[in-house]
């Protein structure tokens, strides 16, 4: 499957999310490694993550952590509210909006990657959440009904979809009426040159 960007420049997106799953599946079966972007808990500190929320939390929760900002900034998330976190990787970011929810409130984590999904699913059992489940799925088709979320997090993730009109469309199908974005990501404040765009090398980095 290809996406046509302009007249000339196309960008191969089944390659592209293959790159993409392996990469993160390396983050998370190998996360001592070392990656080109900065991972686990020095990362969240870096990203102004509050101590209360890091201290006492298992290595093996944040060690994969690989966000570029703090979707909290924009505020707590409300009590018993229904969140979708969109490329929730090894769950850090979802099982601290499962504790702002509360018991009342619920949080789907969606991922394609399988060995992020697994760790975010042992991840939850070790620190005995059971308000959050992750779902494997796309950005751009969320496993998720429509009008049934209050609240859509994301970190870091969007830039690495293409097409990311087909996900804000999904974000808008899922919310609803009134519901809340909060994200952290990537961009750009120029255009990015035609031949970088087919480059799936610098899309995963």
């Amino acid at each position: 499957m290809a996406v046509s960007r302009n007249a000339t420049t196309v960008l191969d997106v089944t390659k592209l999310r293959e790159e993409v799953q392996a990469k993160y599946t390396d983050v998370a079966q190998h996360p001592e490694k070392g990656f080109h972007f900065h991972t686990g808990r020095k990362l969240a500190v870096i990203l102004d993550y509050p101590a209360h929320t890091l201290h006492g939390m298992p290595e093996g929760v944040v060690e994969s952590f690989a966000g570029v900002g703090n979707p909290f900034e924009f505020g707590p998330l409300p009590k018993g509210a229904t969140v979708v976190d969109i490329g929730s990787g090894c769950g850090f970011d979802s099982l601290i909006a499962a504790g702002m929810v509360g018991d009342q409130g619920r949080v789907i984590g969606v991922d394609m990657t399988d060995a992020m999904l697994r760790k975010a699913r042992g991840n939850a059992r070790l620190m005995g959440v059971t308000n959050a489940e992750f779902r494997k799925g796309l950005a751009e088709e969320l496993p998720v009904d429509t009008a049934s979320v209050d609240v859509v997090i994301s970190n870091g993730v969007i830039n690495l979809c293409p097409d990311k009109d087909r996900v804000y469309r999904e974000i808008w199908r899922v919310l609803k009426p009134g519901g809340v974005v909060q994200i952290a990501d990537v961009v750009t404040q120029k255009p990015v040159p035609e031949d970088a765009q087919a480059d799936i090398n610098l899309w995963t980095g």
